[in-house]
């Protein structure tokens, strides 16, 4: 017997797409040009730094061929000053620490400098245009120099980068048993966050309001998809219980002749 297949997209098929982020790598031999779904991959010259999907480099590593730069932001000072923004700052008590810019979306930068970017296509072979989208952002690129003026921020498979570089590439990063406790912390930070939000799921399940998810990781959607789903349709269920019984309620009064028709009436002007 087939059992059904859960709505929405899982968290192994989440992790999947992360494995696509381009990652930093530094090679420890030559190796050739690669001809891939994604696009070329340039030649490997050590020690000349190469940009990869997260899925190649991880086999470069297991095979001790080349090791991983960590991105920007899988370090523990950035770590832990977005674990303060996401805890102590009041701005965001009931949000999320702001996501990197898109192509397109002014930085923190541009605003101060009062600059409005434009989003850069590119091109597909066949010619036709498209604006990129994670996990096909160098989100997760190994950077020399930090922008001053931009605060760090988690990309949006945060999660699942950091997982998979602590299993595989821990010798890679700056103390990771610190990183893999702010990850943690972060973790538990944001979910507590995402289930503070039921108060407001209510109003989202009759239509009148909604969650933000500003800031959001893909993997954390993944999670929490099941428990929020689960919510807004009980809340469903219980609208439609009381819209029911206000109806039959109605109905009886008719009957009985003790119905006032001008008592919505009132009651709208009330409100």
């Amino acid at each position: 017997m087939a059992f059904p297949l859960p709505r929405g997209i899982t968290p192994p098929e989440i992790a999947f797409l992360a494995e696509m982020e381009m990652v930093t790598i530094l090679p420890r031999q030559r190796l050739e040009g690669l001809e891939l779904l994604g696009g070329q991959v340039e030649p490997l010259l050590p020690p000349r730094r190469a940009s990869l999907p997260l899925w190649l480099a991880l086999l470069l590593k297991r095979q001790r061929r080349a090791n991983i730069l960590p991105p920007a932001w899988l370090h523990p000072e950035p770590l832990s000053l977005i674990l303060e923004i996401e805890t102590q700052h009041t701005e965001y008590e009931n949000a999320f620490s702001p996501p990197p810019p898109l192509p397109g979306q002014p930085s923190l930068r541009d605003r101060n400098r009062g600059q409005r970017p434009i989003a850069k296509a590119r091109h597909t072979p066949d010619g036709e245009r498209y604006f990129p989208s994670p996990p096909f952002l160098p989100q997760n690129i190994a950077q020399d120099n930090a922008q001053a003026g931009e605060p760090p921020s988690l990309p949006y498979h945060w999660l699942e980068v950091g997982n998979m570089l602590l299993d595989a590439a821990s010798d890679d990063l700056v103390d990771p048993d610190q990183i893999r406790r702010l990850l943690k912390e972060l973790r538990e930070v944001r979910m507590a966050k995402i289930r503070s939000g039921v108060d407001v799921l209510d109003a989202a399940a009759t239509g009148g309001g909604g969650v933000a998810l500003t800031g959001v990781g893909a993997m954390e959607i993944g999670e929490s998809r099941g428990f929020v789903t689960g919510v807004v349709d009980g809340l469903r269920k219980i609208g439609a219980s009381k819209e029911q019984a206000r109806r039959e309620q109605m109905a009886e009064e008719m009957a009985n002749g003790g119905y006032d028709p001008t008592q919505d009436d009132e009651d709208e002007m009330e409100f």
